[in-house]
């Protein structure tokens, strides 16, 4: 990952050869720079980082405290709101090392916790975001049949084991990148062994699979929408497709949009950091091409609460009533009890 330091990373970068007996041999010196990311990134971290936390924290209070009943969609959604959140708390650390705030970080090894910490929310997010594609692709395509993954003690045991997987997904990632101590900079261009590129590439062919798999999931749902439009009146038809297709296909274009410029730009990324791309202009474009579609990445903790508030109706009302200032409504008492709104995910 770009974040877990595999090799001592001095200022000038990929000007001393590489010593690791796994790696590829650099061919010429250069100095990778951040330039313009030094000033533009703690902004868009910032920027991330606030909104991120009221639409994530909001997000969370409603699965938490303001459901009558539990479904197995938005038990994903819950889970994905705690990556979110999660991923958020990491950009605090990523502000400090831009604005020059870096090296008591990489001293405690505070850089090598974080990127790991990162990457387990970021690709745990990926994953609740597949298992709410395929509830609603189960639930529109097959809507006569119940599979175990709409149950809600079923969904609940799949996203703890998805917790589970992702972090053990990124153990030999840290233990990589703990094999040296020496930093200088944190998250930063850094060469790469050979073993270490070839465990980014396969995560990045992992990646390739499942948004393969999501596009022909999503082909097949529009299909289906389509053959169920037919028979009705227009009207009918303009009103319930657009409201069907926001529902559906919200959830593919953010991931479309925050994860797929990320993993296209990984291959030639670790490429050069292996020592298979030498230009160094290469590799300065490669550097600041990486940061930008990372942050990029990380905008997904922000547009999340966009699929709540499509797919669930609890989250709708909060935030309805949250811009029209009558918040206190969101949870009426009747007789000194709290209700709450009845949370529905409906196709």
């Amino acid at each position: 990952m770009a974040d877990l330091p595999s090799s001592p990373s001095p200022d000038v970068n990929v000007s001393q050869p590489v010593t690791d007996s796994f790696a590829m041999p650099s061919t010429m010196n250069c100095t990778i720079v951040d330039g313009f990311l030094t000033t533009g990134l703690p902004i868009f971290y910032i920027i991330i980082c606030v909104i991120g936390l009221l639409g994530n924290v909001l997000a969370l209070w409603v699965f938490f405290f303001n459901q009558r009943k539990p479904t197995s969609i938005s038990i994903y959604m819950k889970h994905l709101a705690m990556a979110d959140l999660l991923l958020l708390l990491c950009l605090p650390f990523r502000i400090a090392y831009h604005i020059g705030q870096y090296k008591w970080m990489a001293k405690y090894y505070f850089c090598k916790i974080i990127g790991t910490f990162f990457y387990i929310n970021m690709y745990a997010s990926i994953v609740f975001l597949g298992l709410i594609s395929l509830d609603r692709y189960l639930k529109i395509t097959k809507p006569l049949r119940t599979f175990r993954i709409h149950s809600v003690k079923w969904s609940s045991g799949l996203s703890k084991a998805v917790w589970l997987a992702t972090v053990l997904f990124m153990l030999p990632f840290f233990v990589a990148s703990s094999l040296k101590s020496n930093e200088t900079k944190c998250f930063h261009y850094k060469n790469q062994s050979v073993l270490a590129g070839a465990m980014n590439l396969a995560a990045v062919m992992f990646i390739f699979i499942l948004s393969l798999l999501f596009l022909v999931s999503y082909a097949k749902i529009a299909v289906k929408l389509y053959k169920m439009s037919k028979g009705k009146k227009k009207q009918q038809i303009r009103r319930v497709s657009t409201r069907a297709y926001l529902k559906t296909f919200i959830v593919l274009a953010i991931y479309l949009v925050c994860f797929m410029p990320y993993h296209i730009v990984r291959v030639p990324y670790v490429l050069s950091q292996m020592g298979a791309i030498s230009s160094c202009q290469s590799k300065q474009f490669l550097h600041v091409a990486n940061e930008l579609v990372l942050c990029l990445s990380a905008l997904n903790s922000c547009l999340d609460p966009v699929i709540y508030f499509f797919l669930s109706n609890s989250f709708r009302r909060t935030v309805i009533y949250t811009i029209k200032g009558k918040f206190s409504k969101t949870f009426p008492r009747t007789n000194g009890v709290m209700n709450s709104f009845k949370s529905i995910t409906d196709i």
